[in-house]
């Protein structure tokens, strides 16, 4: 009986050595979290392994991170999955939406944005624009020709215009003549012409009679005006005219044009053609609303596809000014031991404990081996 029951202590008295031998390692991996002192002298194996260790532990971390988990490579290849491109660009698109059938201006947006963008700092950005091309174009052309700037294709335009040009002036010409206000102009050209001879003029007057003379050059004016040769010295004024100006230097042409009178008009047409107050106060929806289907089918897809692109070449100088292993090394450093020692039992405790059990078995099993011997032995 006395054999039996130190057979059961030694088992017992083993198995509780390993268990409380095991909780205690686990215990001391955390604890004491900082050292402990007996007056000057430091407690052996405080702090604890992690908090002595931390910030080793954090730098390591840090590395293992950057080098095995989050790599260059394995974000490209997440990148290129096809998988998330389609969820990614379905995701873009759905978010595009709203913005797309917003009622909300373009000036409420770009607010919205804080981008300092209104009708007035438009139009004077526009006024600028303009001021610079104008004053650009006359530094840069004005010692070549205009034959040698215009395009060839609008010279060519012009030439052949010019024809038509010339049957315009004598169209206008002759409906000018055959109405009331030629008629009378005509008559009063007689009579001044008439009177601009003396005594000449008047018996010629007093002889035909002023109607009489209007009557007979209006028909005549009309008649030389309707002539091919009429139009045919036309054309060739007009072709020797654009001949002088197309040899002639932009400089000689635009002495005569006074920028004053030019650039307000010139800034004038543009802005009312543009109007930009009109522009901005237009909603999104109104502007967008046509191209919806091709921002969400087309574009978008192509600007996601050409971010990945870019996003991909340049990974790994992204991850070097990122800083991440910095990053995760500061970060864990600033966690206390106790949030470091709940997330570890948190994800471990059943294997901790099955440790602490395997220690306890071990323990009982030894106790066993020793009862085995001392009872030989007796």
């Amino acid at each position: 009986m006395n054999i039996f029951i130190t057979f059961v202590l030694m088992v017992v008295i083993g198995a509780a050595i390993g268990g409380m031998t095991n909780s205690l390692a686990i215990k001391m991996l955390f604890r004491p979290y900082k050292p402990v002192y007996i007056g000057k002298w430091k407690v052996p194996f405080t702090p604890g392994l992690i908090p002595k260790r931390r910030s080793e532990m954090a730098a390591q971390l840090g590395d293992m991170v950057v080098h095995h988990l989050i790599t260059p490579e394995s974000i490209q290849k997440k990148l290129n999955n096809s998988q998330f491109k389609s969820d990614a660009v379905a995701w873009i698109g759905e978010s595009v939406e709203p913005l797309v059938d917003s009622n909300e201006s373009i000036e409420a947006w770009l607010a919205k944005l804080q981008i300092p963008m209104n009708t007035e700092t438009i139009e004077n950005g526009i006024e600028k624009w303009i001021d610079e091309k104008y004053y650009g174009f006359k530094e840069k052309y004005r010692s070549q020709t205009i034959e040698s700037t215009l395009p060839l294709h609008w010279q060519e335009k012009i030439d052949a215009y010019i024809p038509v040009a010339a049957d315009f002036i004598a169209a206008k010409g002759e409906a000018y003549f055959s109405s009331p206000e030629g008629k009378r102009k005509v008559k009063i050209m007689i009579d001044d012409f008439l009177e601009g001879r003396g005594m000449l003029g008047n018996m010629l007057g007093m002889f035909l009679g002023n109607s009489s003379v209007s009557e007979k050059i209006q028909p005549e004016i009309i008649k030389f005006i309707k002539h091919d040769g009429t139009k045919e010295i036309l054309r060739n004024l007009l072709r020797t005219e654009w001949e002088k100006l197309r040899e002639s230097q932009w400089e000689d042409v635009l002495k005569n044009v006074s920028d004053e009178d030019v650039l307000p008009s010139l800034k004038k047409s543009i802005l009312e053609a543009v109007s930009v107050d009109k522009m901005m106060t237009t909603s999104l929806k109104d502007v967008l609303s046509p191209f919806k289907k091709r921002i969400t089918q087309v574009i978008v897809p192509h600007v996601f596809e050409m971010s990945v692109m870019a996003v991909s070449e340049k990974i790994e100088m992204i991850m070097e000014k990122l800083h991440l292993q910095e990053v995760v090394r500061e970060q864990v450093e600033t966690f206390s031991v106790q949030r470091l020692e709940e997330m570890v039992l948190g994800i471990t405790s059943k294997e901790l404990k099955m440790i602490t059990y395997l220690g306890a078995l071990l323990g009982g099993i030894i106790g066993l081996i020793q009862g085995v011997i001392v009872i030989f032995l007796a």
